[in-house]
């Protein structure tokens, strides 16, 4: 599907740029990829092309830093690497990135990059939203873990894309590697061989499972993608830096914190569950009794190690002092806080805002109950990057429309 995003190009300071300018287009043929495995399946690649059993640790090991601390996406670069095997691991294997297929930056400073990623087996191309949040002090990138989703929320403009397929662990990988390569925020190649690459003054400091797709509904790659993530000796996020948002998949949200070890964030949105089945359906086969006593167990959980609750504020819907109280009773004896969030609109969206006087009402409640209620800035509405926004091809709009959902 060889289209571009629409969404913001006839605002003037929205930036658009072109596919062909934004990355080289990914390999067409089919080999299989370094990237995303673990060390010991890194090791295994070795031996399938002959490298000797007592040299793989050490040839895995070089491979790593040149993935995750160099960022390099050529063999050729790797620079401690014999020439011959170089060659044979070009011959061999892939480490290219996904093709960029558009690239947007807010008026906000956000930016959303629109992935084509090849086929698998039999499948086709597919594609996908990343967004990066530049803040002061941090930089968030919202990665994603599905092709479209199987939750059908009524107020996410990704819940009305049919699910494709779930993404590997190189898939998810590889949207880090590509925004930090875009914000050049891998050491430059004339950093010498073994130089100690800074922990501050990185411009992705931290990953949020929040983009297209339910991340407990692809446990598997998700775990393997965060584990490589969170290395220290490669791409090194530390885990209190990663959180993983999903809508309530009961079972696996112990496992995340057990398996995973990173923070943790609760779609909730809704305060009774007659509310909630229909904001967020999942919510009928776990409902909110099942999915608050799955996070009281969350392994970790403490005044430092809190969960964040996501609650995205829809007018006359759930936005009134009584949910807000309903909310407080709710999460009490769990250390949380609680993100409010303005509906961002989307075209055929059912839902409006909730008025501000009305948004920081309801925090104020929440507030004084002891409780952290910050309400999120808006970010990349231009661009369709904010939140529940994201859609693999966003659909065109008039430009008056797009300006009055904007604004």
């Amino acid at each position: 599907m060889a289209i571009t995003l629409e969404i913001g190009r006839d605002n003037p300071n929205a930036q658009t740029i072109a596919a062909s300018s934004a990355a080289p287009k990914a390999p067409a043929e089919d080999k299989p990829t370094l990237i995303g495995l673990d060390r010991e399946e890194l090791a295994a690649a070795m031996g399938t092309i002959g490298v000797p059993e007592k040299q793989r640790r050490m040839r895995a090991a070089q491979l790593w830093h040149w993935l995750y601390v160099r960022g390099v996406s050529d063999f050729s670069l790797m620079t401690n690497i014999a020439k011959d095997l170089r060659a044979q691991l070009a011959e061999a294997f892939s480490i290219a990135r996904p093709e960029i297929v558009d690239e947007q930056i807010s008026v906000d400073g956000t930016r959303k990059w629109l992935f084509r990623f090849p086929p698998r087996g039999a499948g086709r191309p597919v594609e996908i939203e990343t967004v990066y949040i530049p803040e002061e002090g941090r930089g968030t990138l919202c990665v994603s873990s599905q092709v479209g989703c199987t939750l059908t929320c009524t107020f996410c403009h990704t819940g009305t894309q049919k699910l494709v397929r779930n993404l590997t662990s190189e898939e998810i990988l590889s949207q880090i590697l590509i925004a930090r390569d875009r914000l050049g925020d891998f050491p430059d190649a004339s950093t010498p061989q073994g130089a100690i690459v800074p922990s501050e003054g990185r411009l992705v400091t931290n990953i949020v499972m929040m983009g297209m797709g339910e991340p407990l509904y692809n446990f598997e790659n998700v775990k393997k993608a965060l584990l490589i993530a969170s290395d220290g000796d490669g791409l090194s996020l530390s885990k209190r830096r990663i959180t993983l948002s999903t809508s309530g998949v009961v079972p696996e949200i112990f496992r995340t914190g057990e398996e995973i070890g990173c923070m943790l964030a609760i779609s909730l949105h809704a305060v009774r569950d007659e509310d909630r089945d229909i904001l967020v359906p999942i919510n009928k086969k776990w409902p909110l009794k099942d999915l608050l006593e799955a996070c009281r167990n969350y392994p970790g959980l403490s005044n430092a190690k809190r969960i964040t609750f996501e609650y995205v504020m829809l007018k006359d819907i759930n936005d009134s002092n009584k949910d807000a109280l309903e909310l407080v009773r709710l999460l009490k004896g769990i250390p949380a806080k609680i993100n409010l969030i303005p509906f961002n609109p989307w075209p055929g969206s059912q839902y409006g805002c909730s008025d501000w006087e009305r948004i920081e009402e309801f925090a104020d409640i929440v507030n004084r109950a002891g409780y952290a209620s910050p309400i999120r800035t808006p970010r990349g509405r231009d661009i369709f990057a904010a939140c529940g926004q994201l859609k693999s091809a966003s659909e065109r709009m008039r430009k008056k429309d797009r300006d009055a959902l904007a604004g």
